[in-house]
């Protein structure tokens, strides 16, 4: 797992932890795919890359894309995991 700072994230990459806060997204646990509000994400390595550097992750059951601890600091909520 990397690790990336505020400053590294771009204005997209904090629209979709917003989205994954929301609880608007779902990801694919076998390729980090994100679908955002029922459509396929147009930036298919924005999942991945939020995954790898430990930001987002998969609920087990649901799909259902959640904010890990590190995302939540670095978007600055207390959005709950």
């Amino acid at each position: 797992m990397s690790t990336m700072t505020a400053a590294a994230l771009t204005n997209r990459d904090r629209a979709v932890l917003r989205a994954v806060a929301a609880g608007r997204c779902n990801i694919s646990a076998s390729d980090n795919a994100l679908v955002v509000d029922g459509k396929f994400f147009a930036d298919q390595f924005a999942g991945s890359r939020l995954a790898s550097a430990g930001l987002i992750a998969a609920a087990t059951e649901s799909g259902r894309a959640l904010l890990t601890a590190s995302g939540r600091a670095l978007l600055g909520t207390g959005v709950p995991a």
